[in-house]
């Protein structure tokens, strides 16, 4: 059994009193055993990371202390003249380990940043991926990481009031399609719409449908999850699938 788990935000005057705040629900977390953390998309004040050691030093302790994998979100980062949205990925050594950029940019972010090439596959207590926000709409990204090996999908997100209706049904289809359980991380306040899910899938008589676990506040759940029985229903389902034109 593989623990892992997800945390909502909400809206704190300070990055420093966002990351005080949720290094507590990180730390509950920890004492739980759980063993991969994912955070939303730009829940900080100041969404533009230029030390990621220095921002998330906090964080980086409490992965070592718990040996616990953390992505605290995703954030702008400009190196080189060049920007991008970027989800850094910090081990249970508490160094970080990698990071996956954000693959399309979404509305306004397109004259900003420079798109990610590459879906990436981590492996610490899993093998898993991550999508962050936008690239949920795009079946390719969740397909190439699945069919890469990812055992789970973690996905930081940030998403308007009225769009996440829609959203959650993206996170569902995307599970649905490759057999794969998905933790989607969102913001909560007076603008974004919370509802962070946590996507379990469960197969009744070879019809498989979704178990949805939502989130309300700033909070941080966690759930057990066996990820070597998807194995075999993801597997069918791919071979099912034929080449066409």
């Amino acid at each position: 059994m593989t623990k892992l788990g997800l945390i909502q935000t909400i809206a704190h005057d300070t990055d420093q009193k966002a990351i005080s705040e949720v290094s507590k629900i990180l730390k509950k977390l920890g004492k739980n055993e759980t063993e991969i953390v994912c955070l939303p998309e730009q829940w900080l004040k100041n969404n533009q990371i230029s030390d990621w050691d220095l921002q998330f030093r906090e964080f980086k302790e409490i992965a070592k202390d718990f040996q616990m994998t953390i992505i605290p979100g995703a954030f702008y980062e400009t190196k080189r003249g060049q920007s991008s949205i970027v989800s850094p990925i910090i081990g249970p050594k508490g160094e970080f380990i990698g990071k996956q950029e954000k693959i399309h940019p979404f509305d306004y972010e397109k004259d900003r940043i420079t798109p990610g090439k590459e879906a990436k596959i981590f492996k610490t207590a899993c093998k898993f991926g991550v999508i962050i926000c936008y690239d949920m709409v795009f079946p390719k990204v969740a397909n190439t990481l699945a069919t890469k090996g990812a055992q789970v999908l973690l996905s930081p997100s940030r998403i308007v009031k009225r769009g996440i209706e829609p959203w959650q049904m993206y996170v569902q289809v995307r599970a649905l399609e490759n057999r794969i359980p998905i933790l989607a991380a969102n913001v909560e306040n007076q603008k974004f719409g919370g509802n962070s899910m946590i996507v379990d899938l469960n197969q009744n008589n070879k019809v498989v449908t979704t178990k949805i676990t939502k989130l309300n506040g700033e909070q941080g759940r966690s759930h057990e999850f066996d990820l070597k029985k998807y194995e075999s229903i993801r597997k069918k389902r791919f071979s099912d699938s034929n080449e066409f034109q």
